[in-house]
């Protein structure tokens, strides 16, 4: 295995590793929302990318309603279930 003839110093080493820094992201405003994004990507918060709704995004409301809706058919399939088998 070989050996380095001369010791680095740590600055020299720290100059070597200075370009590993880490860089901030750049983001731009939606057009649509006004949100914070980043470029040529679909915005997360409305969907729409170039002026076109791309995604279409459901509001939280909406994301909670159907999840109670997606519960309540499961249970009454459940119950449906449960009644066809003692008959």
């Amino acid at each position: 295995m070989s050996v380095p003839k001369k010791h680095k110093t740590s600055s020299a080493r720290n100059r070597g590793r200075s370009h590993r820094a880490l860089k901030k992201k750049q983001t731009i405003e939606c057009p649509k929302c006004k949100k914070p994004m980043l470029p040529h990507r679909v915005c997360k918060n409305c969907g729409y990318y170039n002026g076109e709704e791309v995604i279409k995004i459901k509001t939280k409301l909406d994301k909670k309603k159907s999840k109670k809706e997606e519960k309540k058919e499961s249970r009454d399939n459940a119950r449906n279930k449960k009644k066809e088998a003692k008959q």
